[in-house]
């Protein structure tokens, strides 16, 4: 009977544990390794029976078959999808803001801001007719995601024809967002028994419970790797580093550690990149770069090769990337990682010129050209005395013992040589 009651006090003071919510943090820029990482998320919301997915939003945006992607997923989604724009001071622009209206509930912290997702065409001509084209397909996308999640579809499409962005504030007084909660906290507790319309059509209650359990989605180290990298900044940093790790190994055969590590950083450098829409001319004015450091260090240009590859090289670095803004290398970044590997790699390559110019002064084919003298009489043969060794020689012209000769040739142990003067 004691134990009995026990367990029904327990019971009874325990506060009941609330629903699971699974939470996604997009915290990058929108690509393929963000739709892999909401399609695994998905998977394991089905997995813990969870009430809820929460998409934690702070992006500047990213590619848009990404989002387009990102957005069939979260319709299809069996549970509410809540978008929260946080913590304060982030953003969900361009892409992220497709993202906050496609949710079931679109909610920001204060300090937080969204909008401005007109879509940008780079590496390419766009003509106005096309551009106009293009901005009323995303229009249309937008405003249909904001009609059927029943919020405000002019200002939406706003977004996108002008690029309007909106504070916290004239995003929920202007009816583009449900919900401005302070923490997530707030947040779950403002959600608790409301209703939700899904895309559908079909209402649908979300029933978190006094103490819902957070579970944070963690990316497998293939995913964490991939993120990283995925910068194209940074992934353009490691192409680099590895190539400079290679031409060191390719130039000192035997080194190993320098190709090794260049091969690692240049593939991961590429997988990075591959992630991204490449622009040729991009990769075209880098392959131009290399060869005009090349040149340089070949002929007397007296710097104009070097700075023209340099020029390149930067060019290449801001054009490599066909994509929105906020993918693309910036001036800085690029003049960052351009002009050390400019210098490094036209020192190097200056370095190896250089010792493929020198004349050998090893071995035999080091004494060609050597000055020594005649220790017997050279008519035409003899015995001369070079490079601290006697000889024996065959001299072009008779040679009177003690005269100067200088070697022209060596075939095995004799020396060929011509009077000196």
């Amino acid at each position: 009977m004691r134990l009995l009651w026990l367990l029904c006090t327990f019971l009874l003071f325990t506060p009941a544990r609330g629903a699971e919510v699974v939470r996604l943090d997009v915290d990058s820029v929108v690509h393929p390794v963000t739709v892999e990482m909401l399609t695994n998320a998905l998977a394991q919301v089905e997995e813990r029976k969870a009430a809820l997915l929460l998409i934690r939003l702070d992006t500047p945006g990213g590619l848009m078959e990404a989002s387009r992607e990102l957005v069939e997923l979260m319709i299809a989604s069996p549970v509410p999808v809540v978008a929260y724009v946080s913590p304060g001071s982030a953003r969900a622009a361009s892409a992220g803001f497709f993202l906050l209206m496609a949710a079931d509930v679109a909610a920001m912290a204060p300090g937080t801001r969204t909008g401005a997702a007109s879509p940008v065409m780079m590496g390419q001509e766009v003509d106005p007719v096309m551009r106009k084209k293009i901005e009323s397909d995303a229009g249309a996308w937008m405003r249909s995601l904001a009609t059927q999640r029943g919020r405000n579809a002019e200002l939406a499409q706003e977004t996108v024809t002008e690029a309007r962005s909106f504070t916290h504030e004239e995003a929920i007084k202007a009816g583009l967002i449900d919900l401005v909660a302070k923490d997530e906290a707030e947040l779950l507790k403002m959600l608790e028994g409301r209703e939700v319309k899904r895309f559908d059509g079909r209402m649908a209650k979300i029933e978190l419970g006094e103490k819902p359990v957070v579970t944070a989605y963690a990316p497998t180290l293939r995913q964490r790797i991939l993120k990283g990298i995925s910068n194209p900044s940074v992934a353009f940093a490691l192409l680099l580093l590895g190539a400079l790790g290679l031409y060191v190994e390719f130039s000192s055969p035997g080194l190993i550690a320098p190709g090794v590590l260049g091969a690692i950083l240049a593939l991961l450098g590429l997988t990075g990149l591959s992630v991204m829409p490449i622009s040729w001319l991009g990769v075209a004015l880098i392959i131009l770069a290399l060869a005009l450091f090349i040149l340089e260090a070949k002929f007397t240009s007296y710097g104009i090769l070097a700075t023209g590859g340099a020029v390149a090289m930067v060019l290449g670095a801001m054009l490599l990337i066909d994509g929105p803004p906020e993918l693309r290398i910036g001036l800085a970044p690029a003049l960052t990682l351009v002009l050390p590997f400019a210098a490094i790699t036209l020192f190097l390559v200056t370095l190896v010129v250089r010792v493929h110019r020198n004349v050998s002064v090893t071995g035999m084919t080091g004494m060609v050209g050597l000055v020594g003298v005649a220790r017997t009489e050279l008519a035409p043969s003899g015995k001369v005395f070079v490079h601290g060794e006697l000889w024996e020689a065959t001299s072009s012209a008779p040679v009177a013992e003690g005269g100067q000769v200088r070697v022209m040739k060596i075939e095995g142990l004799r020396l060929f040589v011509e009077p000196l003067g």
